[in-house]
C-alpha cells in the first residue's frame, strides 16, 4: 500500500507499506525536493484561540524557527469556512518565499463553517449561523495581535469564493484590525447571488434571499451594503475573471465601485481590482497564470506593509 504525506514545511513524501508483514513497515517510495531552501528553518504550530462566543477554534502558524514575538512580523491569515471544506495542511512554495524573503508568518484558521470537526462545526457556520465564521476569522487576528505575532498594521487577510465573502465582510466588520486584504473570486451581493449561474445552489450554506427571515440574516453582513463609513480601511486587491461562471465577476465590478464611490476620498490606501482575461474561477489555470497571481499579491501585500526583501 502506499500512502503520501505532506504539511506546510513539507513537500510531499509518498510511502510504501508492506502488508504482508506483521509489523506494517513503511518506507520512502518518492520524496519532493526543494532545492536552495532548507525547510528544517520553519515550523508549523497548532494554535486554540477563544472566539467571539467562547468556543475554541484552532489555526495553524507557521514561521521561521526562532521568530521574536515582538507584534512586527508580516502575517497573511488565510481562511474559508463553507460548504463543509476542511483546510488541511498542504505545501506551498510562494508560502515559504513569503516566510523566508519577507519576514513573514502564514497563518490558516480552521473556522467554523468548514468540516474539520464534523456537522456540528459545520453547520455552527452557516445560514442564521453565518456570523459565527466571520467572529472566528476576527477573533484569529485578534489572537495573533495578543500573543505578539504581529499587529493591526501588519496583517493581511486572503480568502477565495466563499473565502472572498469571508474575507470582504470581515474588512468592513473590523477595518482597524486588517492592513491588507486579497480578496479572490468574492461572493459580495448576498440579496442577489442567487440569480446568477449556479449561485442557487449556494442557498444551502447562505438561505435564500427570497424568504423573509433568511434576508434578515444576509443584510446583517452582506458586504455590497455593509461598507463601513469609515476614514479607516485595509488595502484592498479584488481579483476576478472575465469568465468566471461561477462566481460571476460582478459581485467584484460592485464592490470595487461602492468601495470607491463611498471610501475613495476618505483614504489614501489603494481599493482596486484586478480582471483576469481568457480565466474562471481558479481551476484549471495555467501555471503561468498562477505564478504572475502569487507575484502580483505578495507584491501588493509587501508594498502595503514596505517589506524589503532579505535574503
Amino acid at each position: 500500500m502506499f500512502f503520501k504525506f505532506t504539511s506546510y514545511t513539507t513537500p510531499g513524501v509518498i510511502y510504501h507499506v508492506d502488508l504482508s508483514s506483521d509489523q506494517f513497515p513503511s518506507k520512502v517510495y518518492k520524496e519532493t525536493s526543494l532545492t536552495g531552501i532548507d525547510l528544517n528553518d520553519f515550523e508549523t504550530k497548532q494554535i486554540f484561540f477563544k472566539s467571539k462566543d467562547g468556543t475554541q477554534v484552532p489555526m495553524f502558524v507557521t514561521h521561521r524557527k526562532g521568530l521574536e514575538l515582538n507584534g512586527t512580523n508580516p502575517t497573511l491569515m488565510y481562511g474559508y469556512g463553507g460548504f463543509n471544506i476542511s483546510l488541511t495542511p498542504s505545501f506551498s512554495v510562494s508560502q515559504i518565499i513569503f516566510m523566508r524573503h519577507l519576514g513573514g508568518v502564514h497563518v490558516v484558521a480552521n473556522i467554523r463553517g468548514g468540516g474539520e470537526y464534523g456537522k456540528e462545526w459545520f453547520e455552527g457556520g452557516i445560514r442564521a449561523n453565518k456570523q459565527r465564521s466571520y467572529d472566528d476569522f476576527i477573533s484569529a487576528g485578534e489572537a495573533l495581535c495578543r500573543h505578539g505575532y504581529t499587529s493591526p498594521e501588519r496583517l493581511a487577510i486572503e480568502g477565495g469564493s466563499n473565502g472572498g465573502l469571508l474575507v470582504a465582510t470581515c474588512c468592513n466588520q473590523r477595518p482597524d484590525l486588517f492592513r491588507v486584504a486579497l480578496c479572490h473570486v468574492p461572493v459580495i451581493d448576498m440579496y442577489r447571488f442567487h440569480k446568477f449561474t449556479i449561485g442557487h445552489a449556494w442557498r444551502s450554506d447562505f438561505g435564500d434571499p427570497d424568504v423573509e427571515e433568511h434576508f434578515q440574516w444576509l443584510q446583517k453582513y452582506s458586504p455590497l451594503h455593509t461598507i463601513p463609513n469609515s476614514n479607516i480601511y485595509p488595502s484592498i486587491l479584488l481579483l476576478t475573471a472575465d469568465h468566471d461562471d461561477r462566481v460571476v465577476p460582478l459581485h467584484s465590478l460592485k464592490f470595487i465601485a461602492t468601495i470607491q464611490k463611498k471610501l475613495g476620498s476618505k483614504t489614501e490606501r489603494p481599493l482596486i481590482v484586478k480582471v483576469d482575461t481568457k480565466s474562471g474561477h481558479g481551476a484549471g489555470k495555467p501555471t503561468s497564470k498562477r505564478l504572475q497571481e502569487s507575484a502580483e499579491c505578495y507584491g501588493f501585500l509587501a508594498r502595503e506593509m514596505k517589506l524589503s526583501w532579505s535574503e
